[in-house]
């Protein structure tokens, strides 16, 4: 009888370890899932840009049929064709890709020149609608309260419009 009692004490004890160790794990799969969806939709506009010769964009957009200019890129996303290159979806423009958001996991927003949009135009690289190059800093973040609390990835955009992944600590997180 003394060996079951030591036998579930050792296992209650090695299964209060590891959950928690579980738990940031998922997290930083979540976060790590997310970047690279997101990336991959960068590339995905870029590639339509130039095979369409056109401009193509990446917005926020929270119910897939139009874009927004409030909240973070974690609430989800379209790819789509910009034939009047005002980055909006407006009637006539094909959606090539809508992304879903994220339920309370991690937070993914892009400073001042990425805030709202990325626009490639037909030559693969990222413009502003002005005409201007765009570059710019994704800044992904776990979720507040989170056991991953250290873990931080920023998806940085070039001026040619290639995107990179760089993964470090979470000073930038808020």
């Amino acid at each position: 009888m003394p060996e079951i009692m030591v036998t579930v004490a050792v296992a209650g004890v090695l299964t209060g370890v590891a959950v928690p160790s579980l738990s940031a794990m998922l997290q930083a799969q979540r976060a790590s899932s997310l970047a690279s969806n997101f990336v991959a939709s960068l590339h995905l506009a870029r590639g339509e840009a130039i095979k369409r010769n056109g401009r193509a964009v990446v917005c926020k957009s929270a119910t897939g049929d139009a874009c927004t200019g409030s909240g973070g890129w974690e609430q989800g996303w379209i790819v789509f064709h910009d034939v009047n290159n005002n980055a909006a979806l407006d009637v006539g423009e094909r959606v090539v890709l809508a992304h879903g958001g994220v339920a309370a996991g991690p937070r993914l927003t892009g400073n001042t020149p990425v805030a709202n949009y990325v626009s490639y135009g037909a030559s693969g690289s990222s413009k502003l609608i002005s005409g201007a190059f765009q570059a710019g800093t994704f800044t992904l973040c776990p979720a507040p309260g989170s056991n991953a609390s250290g873990l931080l990835r920023q998806i940085i955009l070039s001026p040619t419009g290639r995107p990179r992944i760089f993964e470090g600590a979470s000073a930038a997180c808020r």
